[in-house]
């Protein structure tokens, strides 16, 4: 519940809730931001993804599983863990699941409880990180040791992450076109930078019908900054000023193209209905950043508040996104 009577405490590291509610976002909005994401998914419908499966080393009964390849911009080869009922019963419901920043898909068989339930699972690798997808891009500046920076003194279509988001609505246009997915029942979820993947890719591919992030990353950049909580997952803003912007001469250039991969700025696009994680006391991914996305969502949504933690395990949570997605 989101009742302020329920909740009359100031959280120690952000707005309190009711402000939450309301706060509507920092990062400046490029003023060609739709264009350029129009322009985007252009580009993207346009590539040949070369789809290839390969069976996986490791099977279940029941489960066929294999390895999912497709091109994405840049010529990147992306790679997916799609696992699927062994005997389908009729057009099946799919997931996409996305993963956490600097991680991978994960295992196998952390997968199988949808496929237990009828559906046909997609985890993708973000390319560059830490499962099997390729990074072929070639970018101008630094990147430090991070994605966020990766090619923000270039064109803005060489940022990382607007790759990224755009492989997250390739790969469900993928999964949508398969002959045993039914495209109306195909849902997403993830945390963390998962969570901003999800949000991204129901605003790419609106014809995703449930998203179910927690705790979402990529939100509101110039708010970390401000509260001086680019550290940790965002630690790579603050060094990229100390190295290259030190008098913070550049800062509204810097954080306008920032806005290009903000998916507070992508969230209005979102048709799916939506269930979302927050603890108040994330320093990681700070509750006002996660409520400039969620706050610009127009679909129906329901935000989970857990006063008393931070960016982890939020209890009984994850029971909760398995009754709402697999009820579609």
């Amino acid at each position: 519940m989101l009742d302020g009577k329920l909740f009359r405490f100031m959280p120690l590291i952000d707005f309190p809730l009711q402000e939450l509610n309301e706060y509507s976002g920092r990062n400046p909005r490029p003023a060609d931001f739709d264009e350029f994401w129009d322009a985007s998914l252009d580009e993207m419908r346009a590539l040949d993804p070369e789809v290839e499966f390969v069976r996986a080393e490791f099977q279940a009964r029941n489960v066929d599983c294999f390895h999912m390849w497709f091109t994405g911009t840049g010529g990147a080869r992306i790679h997916a863990k799609l696992l699927k009922p062994a005997i389908p019963a009729g057009k099946a419901p799919a997931v996409l699941q996305f993963h956490g920043y600097s991680a991978s898909s994960g295992d196998w068989s952390e997968k199988l409880n949808y496929v237990s339930q009828g559906f046909i699972v997609a985890a993708l690798d973000c390319r560059g990180q830490g499962g099997l997808s390729e990074d072929t891009l070639s970018v101008k500046g630094t990147t430090l040791n991070g994605h966020i920076v990766r090619g923000l003194d270039d064109c803005p279509e060489r940022m990382y992450y607007r790759n990224v988001f755009l492989d997250t609505a390739l790969l469900a246009r993928i999964v949508m076109d398969l002959p045993q997915v039914d495209p109306d029942r195909v849902v997403a979820t993830g945390g963390s930078q998962g969570g901003g993947l999800t949000l991204a890719c129901a605003a790419l591919e609106p014809r995703i019908r449930k998203a179910a992030p927690w705790f979402p990353f990529l939100c509101d950049y110039l708010r970390v900054w401000e509260m001086d909580q680019d550290v940790a997952a965002y630690d790579e803003l603050r060094k990229f000023f100390r190295h290259h912007d030190p008098l913070h001469s550049r800062k509204e250039v810097i954080f306008e193209r920032l806005g290009y991969i903000d998916v507070q700025h992508l969230a209005s696009r979102i048709k799916a209905d939506v269930l979302m994680g927050t603890g108040l006391m994330d320093t990681i991914c700070p509750p006002s950043t996660q409520f400039a996305a969620y706050n610009k969502i127009r679909s129906t949504k329901e935000v989970v508040v857990y006063p008393d933690f931070g960016h982890e395990g939020l209890p009984g949570f994850g029971d909760r996104v398995f009754e709402f997605l697999t009820n579609v």
